[in-house]
């Protein structure tokens, strides 16, 4: 081979290890539920320790899956926070483009609220009232459905305000959209007999009835930014916004979560796995990445200490329910072991 060939070999070489290498600084992408969290861990990380801190973006759960599994490098995010479960279908995207091997880690749980002003009347709502309230379309009374005609939440329910339902919440690239859609709306579509009994029959049918939000204005999406709905149900104490515990907790002076199914949406309650409408939170590792972008076994290290996630640990204060001490024990050793993903 001659010199110059030798020279373009180095060189592409370069170009494929250059982008990794090139980077001194740990990028976290993902959900709006978790940004939070991961903000606060990474802002300690970066003082206490000498790497730089985590740059932390929120770019929704689904957002953040898809930059992380589109590629390895430079270019590509370290660690994205979900507020789900990553997909099948994301796996299978992540190794179409050669993430092949991701570390899951699973830090604690939140629950969906449903809050709106101080100002108002606390809501107290069933599973049915908010599917009814908010789907695309609903029961007819006869064995089939109709495009949804509820304006007022007492159309809805007779025990309910007679004001008009006018909801804030997250966009379809949010975790907390998919949660609300699995937990809240499917929840109360399936207190219907004829459309349980659908899932067996005919389950694209039965999720399309439950999982699909009205587009005529009730709901509106309002981004992946949770602070912002919180300023709006200021400004319109009519209105109702849909976003995880810890924003409630950060808010409390200002807005209240509504009464689902009886239950109070409370720390205690939520850790109990009383509170009906709760979910898993996660953050995806990219292995690849471990040991060429500096810090980032450390920032696992700095996470999964108990004076971060433990039950009096400093997430817990920011509104991040714990999981049980066994299971720290175990997604601590999963996590810290790098341990590949096992869908």
């Amino acid at each position: 081979m001659s010199v110059c060939s030798n020279l373009t070999v180095a060189a592409a070489l370069l170009a494929i290890a250059a982008p990794v290498m090139a980077r001194d600084q740990i990028n976290i992408v993902g959900s709006s539920t978790v940004f939070p969290f991961s903000t606060t861990v990474a802002e300690r990380f970066g003082k206490s320790t000498d790497f730089k801190t985590p740059v932390v973006e929120s770019t929704g759960s689904g957002g953040g899956l898809k930059l992380f599994c589109a590629g390895v490098g430079e270019d590509s995010p370290d660690i994205t926070n979900a507020s789900r479960r990553i997909k099948s279908t994301e796996v299978e995207l992540c190794a179409s483009n050669g993430v092949t091997e991701i570390v899951e880690a699973m830090i604690g749980f939140d629950g969906i609220v449903l809050a709106n002003s101080r100002t108002s009347p606390q809501m107290t709502l069933t599973l049915r009232d908010i599917f009814l309230a908010l789907a695309k379309d609903v029961p007819d009374g006869n064995g089939g459905t109709r495009p949804n005609p509820y304006t007022t939440w007492d159309q809805v329910n007779g025990d309910l305000p007679a004001v008009k339902i006018e909801v804030l919440g997250p966009p379809p690239t949010s975790g907390t959209r998919d949660a609300f859609a699995e937990l809240a709306m499917e929840g109360g579509c399936k207190t219907f007999d004829w459309i349980k009994a659908l899932k067996k029959s005919d389950k694209p049918a039965y999720k399309a009835l439950c999982h699909t939000l009205r587009e005529d204005g009730a709901y509106i999406e309002a981004g992946e930014n949770d602070n912002l709905i919180v300023q709006k149900l200021q400004a319109n104490p009519d209105a109702v916004g849909i976003f995880g515990y810890s924003f409630l907790e950060q808010n409390s002076d200002v807005v209240q979560g509504s009464i689902v199914e009886g239950v109070s949406a409370e720390f205690e309650e939520i850790a109990a796995g009383n509170y009906p409408i709760a979910r898993s939170l996660f953050f995806y590792v990219k292995s690849a990445h471990v040991g060429v972008i500096p810090g980032i076994a450390e920032f696992l290290a700095e996470f999964t200490n108990e004076d971060t996630w433990g039950d009096d640990g400093y997430l817990a204060d920011k509104g991040l329910i714990p999981l049980s001490a066994e299971e720290r024990e175990t997604w601590s050793a999963k996590i810290n072991g790098l341990t590949p993903l096992d869908m």
